[in-house]
C-alpha cells in the first residue's frame, strides 16, 4: 500500500508541474503578443507634424483688398493700430509693425505683435492687397535668488542667501492668432481709415462736404 501510495502523489506532482509549465508558456506567448502588437498600433497611427494642417488653400483669413495704393493702405492700417492702442514699432510704405500689451494677473503677461505688409495687386494699379499676421506671446514671472559673499577671517568668504530675489518675465508660449472674427474687424475698421483720405475720395466715388 505504501508503495501504491508513493506512485500515486508521485504521478499527481508531475501533473501539477505540467500544468504550471503550460501555464508559463502560455503568459509569456500572450506577454509578446500584447507587446508585438502595442508596437503595431504606435507604427500605425504616427504623430502628426504641426505643419501638416497648414494647406495654403485660398481664404480670406490674413488678407483683404482695398482700392487705394499701397502707401495709403499701409497708413490707414498703422491708423487702425493706433486707434486700438497698439504702439507702433516699425513704419514704411508698404510695411508697418505694432504690439500691444495685456497684464492678466500678477504672474502673467501677454503680447501680441501685429505686422501689414501691403502689396499692390498689379504694377500701377491702385488697388492693393493687405495681408496681416497677428502673434501672442505669453510670458511668465519667474523668480531667481541671489546671495552675497561675507568675509569670515581665516576662512575667506562664505556665499550666505538674504532672502533677495530678482524677477523676471520668461517667454513660455507664442502662437499666431488665427481668429477669422479678430482679422474682420481689423479690416473694417482699415476701411473706415481709407475712406476718410482725402487721396481715395475720387476713386471710391465721392467727395467730403466742404
Amino acid at each position: 500500500m505504501g508503495s501504491l501510495q508513493l506512485l500515486k502523489a508521485t504521478r499527481r506532482q508531475k501533473q501539477t508541474t505540467s500544468v504550471k509549465l503550460n501555464a508559463g508558456r502560455l503568459l509569456r506567448r500572450f506577454t509578446v503578443l500584447v507587446a508585438v502588437t502595442g508596437l503595431a498600433g504606435c507604427a500605425s497611427t504616427p504623430h502628426q507634424a504641426l505643419y501638416d494642417s497648414e494647406e495654403f488653400i485660398s481664404g480670406n483669413t490674413y488678407s483683404h483688398s482695398f482700392p487705394a495704393d499701397g502707401a495709403a493702405s499701409c497708413e490707414a492700417g498703422r491708423r487702425a493700430l493706433l486707434s486700438q492702442g497698439f504702439i507702433i514699432t516699425e513704419s514704411k510704405p508698404t510695411l508697418v509693425k505694432g504690439s500691444k500689451n495685456f497684464q492678466r494677473n500678477s504672474q502673467t503677461h501677454a503680447e501680441i505683435e501685429f505686422t501689414i505688409v501691403c502689396a499692390a495687386e498689379s504694377a500701377g494699379s491702385n488697388a492693393t492687397t493687405v495681408f496681416v499676421n497677428a502673434v501672442r506671446a505669453t510670458y511668465s514671472l519667474k523668480k531667481s535668488s541671489t546671495s552675497a559673499s561675507v568675509g569670515v577671517g581665516v576662512l575667506g568668504s562664505l556665499s550666505v542667501p538674504f532672502g533677495m530675489s530678482d524677477d523676471s518675465l520668461v517667454k513660455v508660449a507664442s502662437e499666431t492668432i488665427q481668429s477669422e472674427k479678430f482679422y474682420a474687424q481689423f479690416f473694417a475698421r482699415m476701411e473706415t481709415y481709407i475712406e476718410q483720405s482725402p487721396a481715395n475720395s475720387v476713386m471710391l466715388g465721392w467727395s467730403k462736404p466742404s
